[in-house]
């Protein structure tokens, strides 16, 4: 048997509207018991009052044009946004007596106060050709706080008409839905005394920084003529002949960052909250560090170990590890690429029986951040050592003991991450070398 189902913009009774009917109802089962006419005729009353009501709402409230726009468009978790309706009577009657409401998407995390709840709308007169600053316009505005990222659409806008006793209403979607974009936070990251800019020699003290041998990669044999201030003497102790840096610099030194992106790789009786969490903090490791190198004028890959979501298309199924071709970020507008494409990022299912695709990429400096790995994902992490350099794994609570002994005993560089505070020294222990970025909490803390 098929189920009849009301629209949600079907009109309705209002609770004022459902005791009217009942009363009139009841009152005329009574008059027709006791055969009392006069009490006949206010039952039929009650009950006609709201049905007028009905009818009534079912009247549209008029053509109107409804342009959203949210200050800023895209906005960091936890920071506010505006969100502006501009609203316009295109109808050759006067509009009044209408209320509006903006239901939130589901999942935002509001903070402070939402959208707003029904609302009365200004009376709109007729529509006038013109600018939308006259009579038959009107601009309304609302803040809000939105706490987890994601990509939301708002709208359309509902426009409420109810009659004048208040028994009946009815809601008139208006519109078409806009999205706004919430990003991941961003922590930011200490700099360890080097100059945060795009020229070449921050960048150079930065590859310094991450990539303890990188010497090397600006080194040559020594020619008559050179100046000994430029002898590299690490090198030289390397090579046993005198080294000295070369003129010519990196022009365009890179980063690998590799996010967990998948759910098979994590334990079936770990809790869904608790990986929830910690997906969401890889996000924001990824985002922080992301950005920091960006800044720094590196160009950044970022890979997904799952199937790619951030460069979709035909092909795109094998992760960043299987060959998936990366998402590539570089300045100018780099970072807001990066943090656009890490807004709308949901775990995923692997694929199966993946290895290392060929067009991983060679030796560069790589920050893993991981969620979870199965002990046959810890050997493939542990596989990549020697394409990564230096090679740095950020571990969430998570992660089991056995998968951070492999990566450990491969040569990864791993620092636990507990929560969003440990970012800054866990990324400071990363460049240091330390082995628990909590150790370093604790003695900032002191």
């Amino acid at each position: 048997m098929r189920r009849f189902v009301l629209s949600p913009w079907s009109p309705r009774l209002t609770r004022r509207g459902w005791i009217f009917l009942a009363v009139g109802l009841a009152f005329g089962l009574d008059a027709i018991l006791i055969d009392h006419r006069d009490l006949l005729f206010i039952a039929g009353l009650l009950v006609s009052v709201p049905l007028m009501g009905l009818f009534h709402v079912m009247l549209r409230p008029g053509q109107v044009r409804v342009g959203r726009i949210f200050r800023p468009s895209i906005v960091p978790a936890g920071d506010d946004t505006v969100v502006s309706l501009q609203l316009r009577n295109l109808s050759s009657r006067p509009l009044d007596g209408a209320s509006w409401r903006d239901p939130a998407p589901p999942g935002m995390g509001l903070m402070g106060q939402s959208a707003p709840a029904d609302q009365l709308l200004p009376a709109l007169e007729r529509y006038r050709a013109g600018p939308e600053t006259g009579p038959d316009s009107v601009r309304l505005e609302y803040a809000l706080t939105p706490r987890i990222r994601g990509v939301y659409a708002f709208g359309p806008l509902l426009l409420g008409r109810r009659d004048p006793f208040g028994l009946a209403v009815r809601e008139h979607p208006v519109g078409q839905s806009h999205d706004l974009v919430v990003t991941p936070r961003v922590t930011p990251l200490a700099t360890r005394g080097v100059s945060v800019t795009r020229s070449d020699g921050s960048v150079r003290d930065l590859l310094r920084s991450l990539n303890p041998t990188s010497d090397e990669l600006i080194a040559r044999e020594y020619r008559p003529g050179d100046p000994f201030r430029r002898v590299n003497w690490p090198a030289t102790a390397r090579h046993g002949e005198i080294m000295v840096r070369q003129e010519e610099q990196r022009s365009n030194p890179e980063a690998r960052i590799i996010l967990d992106t998948t759910l098979n790789s994590h334990g079936a009786a770990e809790p869904a909250r608790r990986l929830d969490h910690a997906f969401e903090l890889a996000i924001e490791v990824v985002a922080s560090i992301g950005v920091y190198l960006l800044d720094a004028g590196l160009k950044v890959q970022l890979l997904e170990t799952g199937p790619s979501q951030l460069v979709p298309g035909s092909g795109q199924n094998l992760g960043g590890l299987g060959g998936d071709a990366p998402l590539v970020c570089s300045a100018p507008g780099g970072d807001r690429e990066l943090l656009e494409g890490l807004a709308n990022l949901v775990p995923v299912a692997a694929a199966t029986d993946v290895g290392v695709g060929p067009g991983f990429g060679g030796s560069l400096p790589t920050f893993a951040v991981i969620v979870g790995l199965s002990e046959a994902d810890a050997a493939l992490f542990a596989s990549l050592r020697g394409r990564c350099e230096p090679a740095v794994v950020f571990l969430l609570d998570s992660v089991s003991a056995v998968a951070r002994a492999v990566l450990r005993d491969a040569g990864w560089r791993c620092i636990d991450v507990r929560s969003s505070r440990d970012i800054p020294a866990a990324w400071a222990s990363g460049l240091n070398g330390r082995v628990d970025a909590r150790e370093t909490s604790e003695t900032d803390s002191d």
